[in-house]
C-alpha cells in the first residue's frame, strides 16, 4: 500500500539522497513553510487558468531569441497570469549551473509532496516554475531555468510517486523576474509551484 500524506514524504527522503548524493555536505534548512501552510497555499483555484505550456515554452524561447527587451530591469513579465492564480515560492538550492537538486532542499521536497499528495489537493493540476535571475547570458538561462523545473518535476513525480498527469514545467529564465526591481537577486532564483487547473 503507498504511503500517503506526512510519511510519504519522510519515506522517500533516504531515497532522494541516494539519488542525488553530492560531495557537499548534508544540511537540512528547515523550510519557512509546513506542509499545512503549503496546502492552504496552492488551495483555492476558482477557474483553471487557460495555460498551453508548450504555447508558453515557445513563446518565451522566440522573446529571448528576438533580443527583445534587452535590459532587464525593464523587462515585462512573459506569463503575467501566473502571478494571479495560487502559488509557492520555494527556496530550492541547485548545484552551480546544474539542475543537480542540493541536499539542503531535501526536505522542502518532501513537505511539497506531502502537500500535493494530500487530499485537499488530489483534485488539482500544477505548473513547476523555474526561473533565474539576470546574471549570465539570457539564452543560458532560459535552458538553466528548464532543466531545474524538469528536474524538480522529476524527483515528484520518481521519487514521491505524484501522478505526471497532475505536474508540468516551464522554465522562465529571467524572463519573469520575481523581484524585478532587484535583477541579481537571489530570490529571482525561486522556484515556483502555480495551480493551474482542476482535474476531470
Amino acid at each position: 500500500m503507498p504511503a500517503s500524506g506526512k510519511g510519504r514524504g519522510q519515506i522517500a527522503l533516504l531515497a532522494l539522497g541516494m539519488m542525488f548524493a553530492t560531495p557537499y555536505p548534508v544540511l537540512f534548512a528547515e523550510p519557512a513553510a509546513t506542509t499545512d501552510d503549503m496546502v492552504k497555499e496552492l488551495s483555492g483555484l476558482e477557474a483553471g487558468a487557460d495555460i498551453d505550456v508548450p504555447a508558453l515554452r515557445q513563446q518565451v524561447v522566440e522573446r529571448v531569441k528576438s533580443k527583445a527587451n534587452p535590459v532587464a530591469l525593464k523587462r515585462p513579465p512573459v506569463a503575467p497570469q501566473l502571478a494571479r492564480l495560487p502559488h509557492l515560492n520555494l527556496d530550492i538550492t541547485f548545484n552551480p549551473d546544474s539542475p543537480v537538486i542540493r541536499p539542503d532542499s531535501y526536505r522542502t521536497l518532501g513537505r511539497v509532496a506531502d502537500a500535493l499528495a494530500d487530499p485537499r489537493l488530489s483534485s488539482f493540476g500544477f505548473l513547476i516554475v523555474g526561473h533565474t535571475d539576470s546574471s549570465g547570458r539570457r539564452e543560458e538561462n532560459l535552458t538553466l531555468s528548464q532543466r531545474r523545473a524538469d528536474s524538480f518535476r522529476d524527483v515528484l513525480v520518481t521519487t514521491f510517486k505524484i501522478s505526471s498527469k497532475r505536474i508540468q514545467s516551464i522554465g522562465l529564465g529571467e524572463e519573469q523576474l520575481l523581484d524585478a526591481d532587484r535583477p541579481k537577486a537571489p530570490v529571482n532564483q525561486q522556484v515556483q509551484i502555480v495551480t493551474v487547473r482542476k482535474l476531470p
